[in-house]
């Protein structure tokens, strides 16, 4: 039962890979490429921390951490980015 769920759940974190992926390269704006490329960071962060379970070295959790850290501020920084971008459409489609 166990193995069932493992493979579960591997298929369905292969299935939200490839729609983020899906979502990164034929995203119809911008913000929705952030979001996809947000979403992949989290997936790699997680994939991180199962290396560091699977091969029971917690080296793998720091570069999570890391990771982690850094890809959250790189999603913060092009947001702001893209920001006065967004503000300038939704001026122009009132």
């Amino acid at each position: 039962m166990e193995n069932l769920l493992i493979l579960l759940a591997f298929i369905m974190g292969v299935c939200a890979l490839l729609l983020a992926t899906w979502r990164f390269f034929l995203g119809p704006s911008t913000p929705d490429r952030v979001i996809a490329a947000d979403t992949l960071s989290v997936m790699t962060t997680a994939a991180l921390v199962w290396l560091a379970d699977l091969f029971d070295n917690p080296v793998y959790l720091d570069i999570a951490l890391v990771y982690a850290a850094l890809a959250f501020l790189a999603v913060v920084v092009i947001a702001r980015m893209i920001e006065p971008h967004t503000q300038k459409m939704n001026k122009s489609t009132e």
